[in-house]
């Protein structure tokens, strides 16, 4: 595999070798990777996307290596992406976690992929997009998407996700953490994980109640499931529930929507490359102090300059 047309056709077909060089071009941000997400684009669209968030602790890491056994034995091809603290001294993923999903990723039918938030916040990589991409169009029905737990910037997992699962345990606090945080209006799916400890029934209640007060007549009405993951228990339950929230969404035509959006996201980060492109030639060019210090002693306004920049940007294209 020479370029990135031949990865696209492996991915395509499935193959892991292809799958693995695909999404390392597109953590590194490589012009080969934007233009593999570009081209397998048009071939995703069929994978039910559920990211899953919560405070560190919960059980995140046990809980999606639980739930993907359980969808492994429906048939169910799944892929999973475990976006990881950056490490301070290589700036790539801590891996610490994965070591809980071994049972799964050892598994022909899954594929499972950490990636280093490398201090992005929303708790998501800025390549998880077009991670998603690729595992789509490789045909996997299932895309789990494990955040990093990071509190009130988790709302990003809404622009990506077509299912959002909130974890939380008893006797954390985690309850009222989250209600602070303003996470449970983002959730369509809530777990209450270690549900063999004291406490799940008040932090399922307390659930409950905040639910009540949020939306008198919702058209989906989140379900509250407690799980151990450590043994399995509740795993059925769950995975229903969250084809459930498919089916839903299918009925309703709000995949039609959610496309429109993933969409607008591809344009909007293009638009953000471009960005990106002409402030670093704008920075090297022998121009740059000069517009600085005119834009320094208000001769000249910042939206005059940028509007030069970018006329200079497309008489060079």
């Amino acid at each position: 595999m020479k370029d990135w047309d031949d990865i696209a056709q492996g991915i395509l077909k499935g193959q892991k070798r292809a799958i693995a060089r695909g999404l390392t071009w597109i953590e590194q941000g490589r012009n080969d990777g934007k233009q593999l997400a570009q081209k397998l684009f048009p071939h995703a669209g069929n994978a039910q996307v559920i990211g899953i968030t919560g405070a560190p602790g919960v059980g995140k890491s046990t809980l999606v290596n639980a739930l993907t056994l359980q969808l492994r034995s429906q048939g169910l091809r799944v892929g999973i992406l475990a976006v990881d603290p950056s490490s301070p001294f290589s700036g790539g993923a801590i891996l610490g976690d994965r070591i809980r999903m071994q049972d799964s990723v050892m598994d022909a039918g899954v594929y499972m992929r950490s990636f280093a938030s490398r201090g992005h916040l929303g708790g998501l990589s800025r390549a998880t997009f077009g991670a998603l991409t690729v595992l789509d169009a490789a045909g996997f029905d299932k895309i789990l998407v494990e955040t990093v737990g990071a509190g009130q910037s988790e709302v990003e997992i809404m622009q990506l996700a077509h299912t959002t699962m909130v974890v939380l345990a008893p006797g954390m606090g985690d309850d009222i953490q989250a209600i602070k945080a303003g996470i449970l209006e983002i959730g369509q799916v809530f777990v209450v994980n270690k549900a063999d400890r004291d406490g799940v029934d008040h932090t399922v209640r307390s659930i409950r109640s905040m639910l009540a007060l949020a939306s008198e007549h919702p058209a989906w009405m989140p379900p509250i499931l407690k799980t151990v993951a450590e043994d399995g228990r509740g795993m059925k339950e769950l995975a229903d529930a969250l084809e459930n929230h498919w089916q839903h969404l299918t009925d309703k035509g709000l995949l039609e929507r959610f496309r429109w959006g993933q969409t607008e996201h591809l344009i909007e980060q293009a638009m953000a490359d471009i960005g990106d492109r002409l402030v670093g030639r704008a920075r090297s060019g022998q121009e740059w102090s000069h517009w600085v210090a005119e834009v320094g002693t208000g001769t000249r306004e910042a939206e005059h300059v940028a509007e030069e920049l970018w006329r200079q940007e497309w008489r060079e294209d």
